[in-house]
């Protein structure tokens, strides 16, 4: 089963003074995978500049702009069109725990290994990991995904985008980029290979075609056992046709939507906001 769904995503920088000049990254872009594809987009900013598209490192579509006029407001729309299909539902068991850990692996992804800023682990943490640790990677991941959904409370308002895993651990409430950040903790310290994913999830999987939704950023994780296996731990739903995906790395500095510097500001507001509509 497939879906098509159209993205509108806005987000408006509002400044206290005028901006002399600026430039900005926007990753709104959706991927290209074996279960999505992008049929259209295209990135519009105002005031007008010229957009530079190139991929990072870790495989996003980027479009990059300066502009070298005074403005005191920036606003930058994404819009895509996308088809989505099922992604892999159950990751493999008969993967062991001496191939995970096999030297060539661990230098393989070492980057999606060693912990970040936002993913270093501490001691509660690590025993944490040792105790969902189950006869193989596969159930492993299983019991770290059921672990966070029991442990963890939804809680918008009570983390910042700066919060780190082991501060998540003692809140224990937070949104997905928190419940995405304590999970790859958990993994990487077990030296299970891990990556932040994210994009939008679609939150209503009964609406009726050209029903417009207001959706959100949303984050999930993917764990390597010997391919890549996406879950979504603040749902804790299947990562299928509702998940758009737009971008991938270690952690959500690699990941988010607009960052950019400014000469001039500083900034007053910042307004975001995503409409999502099935098509087909």
């Amino acid at each position: 089963m497939s879906w098509r769904m159209q993205v509108r995503h806005t987000t408006t920088f509002d400044y206290e003074r005028t901006v002399h000049a600026s430039y900005n990254e926007a990753r709104i872009s959706p991927l290209d995978t074996p279960s999505q594809f992008t049929l259209e987009h295209r990135v519009e900013v105002a005031p007008a500049a010229t957009l530079y598209r190139y991929r990072d490192y870790w495989g996003t579509r980027v479009h990059a702009f300066d502009l070298h006029q005074p403005h005191d407001e920036l606003v930058v729309v994404g819009h895509s069109l996308v088809e989505t299909a099922r992604r892999s539902p159950v990751p493999d068991d008969s993967v062991s725990w001496e191939s995970i850990r096999a030297p060539g692996i661990a230098d393989r992804f070492c980057e999606l290994l060693a912990p970040t800023p936002f993913t270093e682990a501490d001691a509660e943490l690590e025993e944490i990991a040792r105790s969902l640790m189950g006869a193989s990677p596969a159930a492993t991941v299983t019991a770290v995904v059921g672990w966070l959904g029991e442990h963890l409370v939804y809680t918008q308002g009570w983390t910042t985008v700066s919060t780190t895993a082991v501060e998540v651990l003692r809140q224990r409430r937070g949104v997905c980029q928190d419940f995405a950040h304590l999970g790859l903790a958990l993994l990487r310290a077990l030296h299970i290979p891990a990556r932040y994913a994210s994009g939008y999830l679609f939150p209503d999987a009964d609406a009726e075609l050209g029903t417009v939704v207001a959706g959100q950023s949303h984050a999930w994780l993917e764990a390597w056992l010997g391919d890549w296996y996406a879950l979504d731990p603040t749902t804790g739903a299947a990562v299928g046709e509702r998940h758009v995906l737009v971008a991938r790395g270690r952690d959500y500095a690699d990941v988010p939507p607009l960052k950019g510097v400014i000469n001039g500001g500083p900034g007053r507001g910042l307004t975001v906001s995503v409409e999502l509509t099935r098509v087909a």
